[in-house]
C-alpha cells in the first residue's frame, strides 16, 4: 500500500522537485483500497478465515502509519509500517526493493496484493518489480478475482480482448478499481484496529543501506514542474431575447470548434 498526498488538496513540489509532503494531508491511496478489500473477501471466502492472514504492509514517512491503520480498520489482521529517512525520494525501482525486503521479513505468503498503481505517481509497475524480486510469478490488473485451493484465476479487461489468465500460489496480484466496491470501516472495526499489532521496520531492520534508496539512488528524476495556470471564467449564453442559439453558434465558430455553420443559423 502507499501513503500519497490528498489529490483534493492543494499539492506543492519540495526543491527537489519531488512532492512536498509536509504541506499536505495525506491517505492510503484510493487504488490501493481495493487491493486490502479483495484480500479481505479471499480470507472471507476461504473455508477457513481464522487460518489466514492478512497484513497491511506500507513503505512511507512517519505520517504513513495511518495508511496503514486504515487497512486494520477495514480488516486486516497486522500492520507493517517501513519508515525511514533515507527512503524519502525513492523511485519505483527502490520501493520495490524494499517492499521485496519487508515481505520476505514478514514471512512466505501465498498472496503479495498490490493496487493497479499508486494514485500520485500512477507508474503502475512497482507490482512486475516486485514479482521480479521475490521471483513469483505475476497476475496483474485482475478485475475479477477467483482463488479454489492454491489456483488463482484472474480476468484481465483489455482494450481489445478480455485475458482469463491462471496462476498457482504463492504469487503477486494487482488489482484494478473494478475489482469490486470497497468496504467503509464501521465505528466498531475503528475501535478494534487500536488493538491490532503493528509493528514497524527501518532499512537496517531489512538489511538495506541508505545508499541503497532515497533520491540519490533513484533511476530516474523530475527535473522540473511547472504550475499548472488557474482557470478562467467561461463564457456565459444569454438567451432572455432569444439570441442564445447565435450567440452559442458564434462561440462555437470563432473558437474553431464549428466550421461554417454560422451562415447557416
Amino acid at each position: 500500500m502507499k501513503y500519497v498526498p490528498d489529490a483534493t488538496a492543494d499539492r506543492r513540489f519540495a526543491p527537489n522537485n519531488t512532492v512536498d509532503r509536509e504541506s499536505v494531508d495525506g491517505l492510503l491511496s484510493e487504488l490501493d483500497e481495493y487491493a486490502v478489500e479483495q484480500a479481505l473477501r479471499i480470507k472471507e471466502t476461504s473455508g477457513n478465515p481464522e487460518d489466514v492472514r492478512v497484513t497491511a504492509l506500507c513503505v512511507g514517512p512517519e505520517k504513513g502509519i495511518d495508511a496503514v491503520r486504515k487497512a486494520l480498520q477495514m480488516g486486516a489482521d497486522i500492520g507493517v509500517h517501513v519508515t525511514d529517512e533515507a527512503v524519502a525520494g525513492s523511485d519505483a525501482i527502490a520501493t520495490s526493493l524494499v517492499l521485496a525486503k519487508a515481505v520476505e521479513k514478514i514471512g512466505s505468503p501465498q498472496l503479495v496484493m498490490c493496487g493497479m498503481s499508486s494514485t500520485d505517481g500512477a507508474m503502475g509497475v512497482v507490482p512486475a518489480m516486485l514479482a521480479e524480486r521475490l521471483d513469483l510469478p505475476q497476475l496483474t490488473l485482475a478485475s475479477v478475482i477467483e482463488v479454489l485451493d492454491d489456483q488463482v484465476r484472474i480476468r484481465r479487461d483489455g482494450d481489445v480482448a478480455t485475458e482469463d489468465i491462471g496462476a498457482t500460489m504463492p504469487l503477486v496480484l494487482s488489482v484494478t478499481d473494478q475489482s469490486g466496491g470497497v468496504r467503509y470501516p464501521s465505528f466498531k472495526a475503528i475501535m478494534a484496529a487500536k488493538k491490532k499489532p503493528l509493528e514497524t521496520y527501518s532499512l537496517s531492520d531489512l538489511g538495506l543501506d541508505a545508499d541503497e534508496v532515497g533520491h540519490s539512488a533513484a533511476w530516474s528524476e523530475v527535473v522540473g514542474t511547472t504550475e499548472r495556470p488557474p482557470r478562467t471564467a467561461g463564457a456565459i449564453v444569454n438567451d432572455e431575447d432569444g439570441s442564445g442559439a447565435m450567440a452559442l453558434v458564434g462561440f462555437l465558430a470563432s473558437n474553431k470548434h464549428i466550421r461554417g455553420a454560422v451562415e447557416h443559423v
